[in-house]
């Protein structure tokens, strides 16, 4: 890890500058995952409760992005899409990140504590550790497993929002968790095949890297169907209903059938088109995911089974 500095002639810091420190983009995610997992807790929750203990989820979440983006200034001076971040850029110092990233850590997991329970709040320091260490320090640059094993970081959220409200795991948690867990490979690999040069560059071992194209779209394939089962069992739980069940039949079915699709497809035919077909199924996969959580909470308000 090289630290990068601001520069002298450097633009100065604005304060949109440290809330993309945080990942907004991730954040979002986390925050709607983890109010979801809450939500749809089969307990009681005051609304102002609820409300503290996601902002806090979010402020973790923050946390982490500003503790991976001081790790990762090198290779995110490299690569195209992330050049333009904050550090690489020079308008913040790596310094100043890393205290941000403590600080709000410390602040996020004390305050989820006294908000909600001691459980939640251990549950997200564990999270924003796995996220900052596991993933972004060690595994992130040593195998290409890093998506695999550091997706469950992403995964963690729901779960956090469902011991905010319950204090516990139970197994529609845990089935959430194992949505976004098995969703993040196919997810992220759909968008390594076609930006496979600026992780080459970065020299982080993605599996485009490592193994090619060829077994990446295989790799795809295989994680959209170890998904499906999945993300319909939770339809099954007492958090599912026919909404959610029908919903997640015909998202797997679409998601399945673009894996399919990648998976058939030549590296010719791909660079032929400008990969429109990995592109297509990348953005299917944000839909996916936002779908099944979206459903989750319209089940939760006709009711379920």
């Amino acid at each position: 890890m090289t630290d990068i500095n601001t520069y002298e002639g450097a633009p100065e810091a604005e304060f949109r500058d440290f809330v993309a420190l945080l990942k907004p983009r991730v954040m979002s995610l986390v925050v709607f995952t983890a109010f979801v997992g809450l939500w749809v807790a089969p307990v009681d929750v005051h609304p102002f409760i609820a409300f503290c203990s996601v902002l806090f989820i979010a402020l973790g979440g923050g946390a982490s992005g500003a503790l991976n983006m001081w790790y990762d200034a090198d290779i995110d001076a490299v690569m195209r899409r992330t050049q333009s971040r904050p550090i690489p850029a020079g308008r913040i110092d790596g310094g100043a990140a890393l205290s941000l990233g403590l600080i709000l850590a410390g602040f996020a997991v004390m305050m989820l504590g006294l908000a909600a329970n001691w459980f939640a709040a251990g549950f997200l320091a564990f999270t924003i550790f796995f996220y900052a260490v596991v993933y972004t320090i060690w595994l992130k640059r040593w195998t290409p497993q890093n998506i695999v094993i550091g997706g469950a970081a992403g995964a963690f959220p729901p779960m956090i929002g469902w011991a905010c409200a319950t204090g516990g795991i139970s197994i529609e948690s845990l089935l959430m968790f194992a949505l976004v867990f098995f969703w993040t490979p196919p997810h992220f690999w759909a968008l390594a095949l076609f930006m496979k040069s600026d992780y080459h560059e970065a020299k982080v071992p993605m599996l485009t890297v490592t193994h090619g194209r060829p077994a990446t779209r295989r790799h795809i394939f295989a994680y959209t169907l170890v998904l499906a089962p999945f993300a319909i069992w939770l339809g099954l739980t007492q958090v599912g209903g026919p909404v959610y069940l029908a919903a997640s039949v015909v998202l797997n079915a679409l998601f399945i059938h673009g894996g399919w699709q990648i998976l058939r497809r030549s590296e010719e035919t791909a660079v032929a088109d400008g990969y429109a077909v990995e592109k297509r199924v990348f953005k299917l996969s944000l839909y996916y995911l936002f779908l099944h959580f979206t459903a989750l909470l319209v089940q939760n308000w006709v009711g379920g089974w």
